[in-house]
């Protein structure tokens, strides 16, 4: 439990700086390594509210976005000439 509540902030505060940076400096490849961990902190959410059993296959579908939504972004930073 203690290991989710971690996951769960850390990955709200990617979020945010994610967010932030997109507005500062309209960065979209931020705004997608934001959003994914946002995905993921929704998976964190859900599994401290005791939903995970019941939601399993959308906690993985989530994730699976998440870590699309990363590793889309981080191959546009290697793309960029």
């Amino acid at each position: 439990m203690a290991v989710t509540i971690i996951n769960l902030v850390l990955t709200t505060v990617i979020l945010a700086l994610g967010i932030w940076a997109f507005v500062k400096r309209k960065s979209d490849v931020a705004l997608y390594i934001g959003i994914g961990f946002g995905l993921f902190a929704i998976s964190h959410a859900l599994t401290l509210a005791g939903l995970a059993a019941s939601l399993d296959a959308f906690i993985i579908v989530i994730r699976i976005i998440g870590y699309l939504l990363v590793i889309f972004a981080l191959c546009r930073i290697l793309m960029k000439k």
